[in-house]
């Protein structure tokens, strides 16, 4: 395992994109089958009688297109953006590393500019890839988006603050790729649970605020 972590380290320095790149999708794909596992036991749960005898099998396809958006996007755009963030942080903001403003100002950032872009993205993605139109694509993220933005929001400031007060800048993306081993198994139940009444209550409240605000 130390020999391991000390060629990632290596490739990491002198192919830093292409490592990421790679890692993200390895990662990401390996998360996909934690989640189509865990989905496979939900629905079990769910429907003794239909699912009983059911065999759990990996859905090798899903897996491969999910692997795709972490060498596609996770990977390379992760890379700049965290790159390019901590570089403006530093000189366009004039803000020291590792001081309080300087990690409030990274997190908020990314859960308000990279969160919401990542999750929008994934969830077309993943929607146009299981052979939906685009109809069929606005609707989920009309059903999914808000949900999970808010149940993310609530969970990725804390682990944020850790990454950057804590992780050096090329190792910040890897420790978000391990975290979303357990994101994406949440998205994978999250879909599961279709129009569920607590999604219905959560879009309401926000939707409602928004227009008493108006």
């Amino acid at each position: 395992m130390l020999k391991l972590w000390k060629w990632y380290q290596n490739s990491l320095a002198v192919h830093p994109v292409k490592t990421q790149v790679i890692s993200s999708g390895i990662i990401w794909g390996v998360g996909d089958i934690a989640a189509q596992s865990i989905t496979h036991s939900t629905a079990k749960n769910l429907s003794h009688a239909h699912h009983e005898d059911e065999e759990f099998k990996i859905s090798w396809k899903r897996v491969a297109i999910t692997s795709l958006f972490g060498f596609g996007f996770v990977g390379p755009f992760g890379h700049f953006w965290y790159e390019g963030m901590d570089r403006f942080i530093r000189t366009s903001l004039k803000l020291q590393p590792n001081t309080a403003r300087f990690v409030a100002t990274k997190v908020a950032m990314d859960g308000l500019i990279f969160g919401p872009l990542d999750l929008l993205v994934f969830l077309s993605y993943m929607g146009y890839s299981s052979g939906k139109n685009t109809l069929q694509v606005k609707e989920d993220l009309k059903r999914d988006f808000l949900p999970a933005f808010i149940l993310q929001g609530a969970a990725w400031p804390v682990l944020q603050i850790a990454n950057f007060r804590y992780v050096p800048l090329r190792f910040q993306l890897l420790y978000v790729n391990m975290f979303c081993l357990v994101d994406s198994a949440f998205l994978s139940w999250l879909e599961q649970q279709q129009d569920a009444s607590w999604k219905q209550f959560l879009t309401s409240s926000i939707t409602s605020k928004g227009q008493e605000r108006r």
